[in-house]
């Protein structure tokens, strides 16, 4: 047996991630507001990168500026020693979002209500306690007994001091369970009946199920009186604090990539990149790269021209992508934009990649997080990608299925409401064939009980 060293030569091809191809696939998936925050973060550190300004709309707007200021006027108001503010000044700094409106949270509105309620310290500060205290549903998550002890009070202080917060609005807040909530709301509608206090006492699970048969053999009432008894109840609010902020929120601000615009009969794609800064090359250090001898200072300087230069070719080539891929979208799924959303067709992300000639991964990025704004509102741009069943030859998305068993419910027989297999019966009428059990996944996905529930006696 021989052994020994050889040396061979063999031609293979490979795939290799460089620094500048990761860069451009990182500025794909990002969106606006993300890819503006990395381009302000690379700025800090690259110092070819600058942000195009055009100069002559500034000097334009200053000229303006000063021809639009009267300055005999401002002579003549400050002829007295007192100040006097310059109305132009203060008029130019009204902006659209002094003009906006903004939501209330929930604990500036209670306690807005503490200091017209109460005029002890005592109470107020017992008040505070109660109201820092809520959960996110506006319920009561400390004990009575440890209140009391933390603000140095009576147990029946604070429960009388929790009896008129309970009656703030929203009605039911700081309430310690769904059963005292509910009352809460019943009593401040002036309802008395015993029978209804009862259910919701004794019978919340039952009213849940919607068995509305065994509640009224257990309350000894009539099958009509108990479902005008339900109807009520539903018509409550079970989380006061719904319809305010809270301070615990993690609000997101959606801004879209990409708007789709019909004009006429056609639709135009504008890729937004408004809130992206406009980049090119600081020509200091252009020119200082062209004339510095030191070598470490030279490599340095052309690494980070380099890297700017592939930035911002990143960049256009992320817009690019961004119009290629929502164009095929719009190609694909121009029924949806002209007709409504029982018309979005089954769509794979390798249809679009096909029709572009680029990667199924880069379509993936392209769309994962980013929206668009069409005349039918705002879509993440994989609403338009999902599975579906065949339909006279033709596909048809699990979404258009979906809004057709939306409608075939909303106009079903409320005291006979459709089984699944009734609602599949009823899509086959429609040439639409799929099982009992994807009509069972379909409806809840969008949030639609089973027919015992949505039953009506």
């Amino acid at each position: 047996m021989k052994i020994g060293f050889e040396l061979n030569m063999q031609q293979t091809q490979k795939l290799i991630m460089t620094p500048e191809l990761r860069q451009a696939i990182q500025v794909l998936q990002y969106n606006n507001l993300e890819l503006r925050e990395y381009i302000t973060k690379q700025m800090e550190t690259n110092p070819f990168l600058e942000v195009k300004e055009n100069k002559k709309e500034e000097n334009k707007e200053e000229k303006s500026k000063d021809e639009d200021i009267d300055w005999q006027e401002v002579v003549e108001k400050y002829d007295d020693i007192s100040y006097r503010s310059y109305s132009k000044v203060s008029e130019q700094k009204q902006t659209f979002e002094s003009y906006t409106s903004k939501k209330m949270s929930l604990k500036t509105h209670l306690i807005n209500q503490l200091g017209l309620n109460f005029s002890k310290e005592k109470e107020k500060k017992i008040g505070e306690y109660i109201i820092e205290s809520l959960d996110k549903r506006g319920y009561l998550i400390t004990p009575v007994e440890d209140i009391a002890e933390e603000t140095d009070s009576d147990v029946d202080e604070v429960e009388r001091v929790l009896k008129v917060i309970q009656n703030f609005d929203p009605v039911g807040i700081a309430s310690r369970n769904l059963n005292e909530c509910l009352k809460i709301q019943l009593k401040d509608k002036g309802i008395i009946d015993e029978k209804i206090y009862e259910v919701i006492d004794e019978h919340i699970d039952n009213l849940a199920c919607n068995r509305i048969q065994d509640i009224s053999k257990k309350i000894d009432s009539s099958v009509k009186k108990v479902q005008e008894m339900c109807d009520i109840i539903k018509m409550l609010e079970p989380k006061p604090s719904r319809g305010f902020v809270l301070e615990t929120d993690s609000i997101r601000y959606v801004t879209p990539d990409v708007t789709i615009k019909k004009v006429g009969e056609e639709y135009v794609i504008l890729v937004n990149d408004s809130n992206v800064p406009s980049l090119h090359i600081n020509s200091y250090y252009k020119k200082m790269l062209n004339q510095v001898k030191d070598k470490d200072t030279s490599k340095f300087l052309s690494d980070k021209f380099n890297s700017s230069m592939w930035l911002i070719k990143s960049i256009e080539q992320r817009r690019q992508t961004m119009y290629n891929v929502t164009a095929a979208i719009l190609k694909f799924q121009r029924d949806f934009f002209d007709k409504g959303t029982k018309f979005l067709k089954p769509l794979v992300l390798k249809d679009v990649s096909e029709d572009i000639d680029v990667h199924e991964s880069t379509v993936s990025r392209a769309t994962n997080g980013k929206y668009v704004q069409t005349p039918r509102g705002l879509f993440e741009l994989k609403y338009f990608f999902s599975s579906g069943v065949q339909k006279d030859g033709e596909g048809i998305s699990s979404t258009s299925i979906k809004s057709t068993i939306k409608d075939i419910v909303d106009n079903e027989d409320r005291k006979k409401p459709l089984s699944d297999q009734k609602i599949a019966d009823k899509l086959e009428e429609k040439n639409i064939e799929i099982s009992r059990r994807t009509v069972a996944k379909y409806r809840d996905e969008i949030g639609i009980p089973s027919s015992s529930i949505r039953r009506r006696y």
